[in-house]
């Protein structure tokens, strides 16, 4: 026994030198794209990672800045879901804004990427729809200000007025039961960004082949070479789409305040990053502001996890 052990051990020894080896050599072959994606490395650890390990920390403690952070355990958690009745308001409102405007600016933003790339003008009309996604929410909200003004000189109500729709000015931003569906409107207006581009993109990426073997094999519409090709394709985009959707419907915050104020009248217009904004950099209240914070991360994070495993593309 003994002398069959030291027979396979100088075997076990080369072949553990040949896997260093080889090994080794990788990681000097790939020495340029270690360097490259260093950088990237450090910041995202750096500005994404650390923060996110201390806001889960400090959602365990009571912490104002002003003196060390206290361990309280979960008694931010308690009050949050227990005592606290304007982050349950908060978080109603932000889950029918995801719920409405979420699913609605994600299939607005395909339907227009579809219709736009089958025209000579794309380019044009990309430029149109993109660039109300890169202006200052607070700037675009001056004009939606004006146009859902209170008073009979506000736009919509002016024109509502003239055509006998109405016989009094509807206090759009200043009813709780109007300022909701006013500011999903304005979201879906400024939800022409990212999403938009990175379908147009896909789209232009489909093969024109692939649509003349399409109609070889009986497909004879646009819709089916919608649903039978260009999809199946483009789920690389679809699920990149979803997921900048599900971030933008659940980070609502400047559009709602420009169009509200903080608070809105009965927190009608109050979303859990208004809540999060309120107890951070108003009461200064950072424990508390991280719960709140720590919360909105794993219902992203969960709903993130649940489109991918629907829009996977592993099968392909």
């Amino acid at each position: 026994m003994q002398g069959s052990l030291e027979v396979n051990n100088p075997i076990q020894l080369t072949a553990q030198k040949a896997s260093r080896f080889k090994l080794s050599s990788s990681m000097k072959r790939n020495v340029m794209g270690y360097l490259f994606l260093s950088p990237f490395l450090i910041l995202f650890i750096v500005f994404t990672v650390i923060p996110v390990v201390q806001s889960v920390y400090l959602s365990f403690t009571y912490y104002n800045m002003l003196q060390p952070a206290k361990w309280i355990g979960l008694s931010n958690y308690s009050v949050l879901f227990l005592e606290d009745d304007i982050f349950i308001k908060s978080l109603k409102n932000t889950f029918v804004f995801a719920v409405i405007a979420g699913p609605l600016s994600y299939c607005l933003s395909f339907m227009l990427a579809w219709v736009i790339n089958s025209l000579r003008a794309r380019m044009l009309f990309s430029l149109a729809f993109y660039v109300p996604s890169i202006t200052s929410g607070i700037a675009l909200s001056i004009v939606w200000l004006y146009i859902f003004s209170g008073d009979r000189y506000g736009l919509l109500n002016n024109l509502m007025l003239s055509w006998g729709m109405i016989s009094e000015p509807i206090l759009w931003t200043t009813d709780p039961d109007t300022i909701m569906p006013v500011i999903i409107i304005v979201s879906l207006w400024m939800s022409m960004g990212t999403g938009f581009l990175v379908f147009l993109a896909g789209l232009q990426n489909v093969s024109p082949e692939l649509y003349e073997a399409g109609s070889i094999d009986g497909i004879t519409s646009k819709f089916q070479e919608l649903w039978y090709i260009t999809l199946p394709l483009m789920k690389p985009q679809l699920l990149f789409g979803a997921v900048n959707s599900i971030v933008a419907a659940f980070g609502v915050f400047d559009i709602a305040v420009a169009l509200a104020g903080m608070p809105s009248p009965n927190y009608a217009g109050h979303t859990i990053i208004s809540h999060l904004f309120d107890y951070a950099f108003i009461r200064f209240e950072l424990g508390y502001a991280s719960a709140i914070a720590v919360f909105l991360f794993f219902v992203t994070l969960g709903l993130g996890r649940i489109v991918m495993r629907l829009l996977s593309s592993k099968d392909q």
